[in-house]
């Protein structure tokens, strides 16, 4: 077995995160998408985002380095919230809700998540307080992919030298 060469995703974000069962504050964040396919959605945020699958279903849940996405199928009203439906997005071009994903060198995860399949709406663009692209998951979720740029010098930090 030899060693793997360095992946830009990995050098960029840490990948530690809390016990999604049981946190160690009392408490975790995560992310639920509704999809209409789980195995198709679970496949994409692993092969694609790199994401490490905890649980396979009911529901899908999947580590993303400091972070867990849920990932659940559609259905209708359950005793715990009876008159809520859970849908997937009808329509991609209506934004209700994305995803936000930030790192240190855009363009290197931007690379990396393309070589693996991942389809941008574009090409990081630089908006000066950041630079950011866009991709969408297997349900048309919206998945935003940036680096803080201007916005650190507002802040009074130092900003990366990846541009």
């Amino acid at each position: 077995m030899g060693t793997r060469p360095a992946d830009p995703e990995e050098t960029a974000v840490t990948d530690e995160a809390p016990d999604y069962f049981q946190p160690e504050h009392g408490l975790v964040l995560t992310h639920l998408l509704i999809v209409r396919d789980v195995d198709r959605s679970r496949e994409f945020y692993r092969s694609v985002l790199g994401a490490t699958v905890v649980r396979e279903r009911q529901p899908a849940i999947l580590r993303l380095h400091n972070g867990y996405i849920v990932i659940n199928d559609e259905g209708g009203p359950t005793d715990d919230k009876p008159t809520v439906r859970a849908q997937a997005p009808a329509d991609p071009d209506v934004l209700s809700g994305a995803l936000n994903i930030r790192v240190t060198d855009v363009r290197a995860v931007y690379e990396l998540w393309r070589s693996r399949g991942g389809q941008f709406l574009t090409e990081p663009k630089d908006h000066g307080v950041e630079i950011r692209c866009y991709l969408r998951d297997p349900d048309g979720y919206l998945i935003e992919l940036g680096q803080g740029t201007g916005i650190l010098a507002e802040m009074g930090r130092p900003a990366s030298t990846q541009r």
